[in-house]
């Protein structure tokens, strides 16, 4: 089967323009967090802007179950690297934090002001703070260029301390970029500022992955074909080292409300995630 040339890097990666009221999207996300947040603060369920760095995105929000955590679960948000914070995916937690999860969400420091490195770096000292905080076994999400991040973090080249790192038994990667070197063809790598070998060494994909920790790669069916692409790849790819490795497509969903179900502890996203 031929694979089709792309050309057009950037409508490869554009996701709005194939999403029927895309606008709408991020102020219906920001409302849901904004309620989930009172409502888990007026329980006495949530820690809001904890820092864990000294710069001005390093906080987190960590939202708790009634009772004692099952371990750490740790959401970390899309937006191309270029866009949003922690704020506006709060509810996102429902779900595991409804199975027992002590459900953590970092923002961090975006281009043009970070390069990717930088952010590989403070996601991981988010899950170091969090994990000093939260006993037990870690699980780790992440959607888009949150993806990205996650799956950086079981590289055996990784920013996590290593006794950290062993806590973690599962990393779902939702609609995430696992090989950046095509995003140095795109308008948007005029913020990111991606060269060859950051590229190489940020891209999960070319690196080898830890043995101790399970992959789910997890994407929407309506996504672009080069986010079902990428997602495949790296569950393939990762396989070969000998980590036991899933890909999914979930039908009729596209990059937009492919995390929805996040909030259904019930759900086979979660259960994924942090049953």
């Amino acid at each position: 089967m031929k694979q089709p040339v792309i050309s057009d890097w950037d409508d490869a990666y554009s996701n709005g323009a194939y999403i029927e009221g895309a606008d709408e999207f991020p102020p219906r996300w920001a409302a849901l967090a904004a309620q989930y947040r009172d409502e888990m603060s007026a329980s006495g369920q949530a820690e809001i802007d904890l820092a864990y760095g000294k710069s001005e995105r390093e906080r987190l929000d960590l939202f708790l179950p009634t009772s004692a955590p099952k371990g750490l679960a740790v959401f970390v948000h899309g937006g191309y690297w270029m866009a949003f914070d922690k704020s506006t995916w709060s509810h996102l937690a429902k779900g595991a934090v409804d199975n027992g999860w002590a459900v953590a969400m970092p923002s961090y420091t975006l281009a043009p002001e970070a390069h990717l490195t930088r952010m590989s770096d403070q996601i991981a000292h988010a899950i170091e703070f969090c994990a000093q905080r939260v006993a037990g076994p870690i699980r780790l999400s992440g959607h888009s260029a949150g993806g990205h991040l996650v799956t950086r973090q079981i590289c055996e080249k990784s920013p996590l301390k290593t006794s950290v790192q062993k806590r973690i038994e599962k990393v779902v990667s939702i609609s995430g970029l696992h090989d950046l070197r095509p995003l140095m063809k795109t308008k948007m790598n005029e913020k990111l500022v991606l060269d060859e070998d950051e590229a190489l060494d940020q891209s999960a994909a070319l690196q080898r992955p830890v043995k101790y920790a399970d992959l789910m790669c997890w994407v929407g069916g309506n996504e672009r074909p080069e986010f079902l692409r990428q997602n495949k790849l790296l569950a393939q790819i990762w396989s070969g080292f000998g980590v036991l490795t899933e890909w999914h497509e979930e039908p009729s969903k596209h990059h937009f409300n492919v995390i929805d179900d996040l909030a259904d502890k019930n759900s086979e996203l979660v259960q994924q995630f942090a049953p």
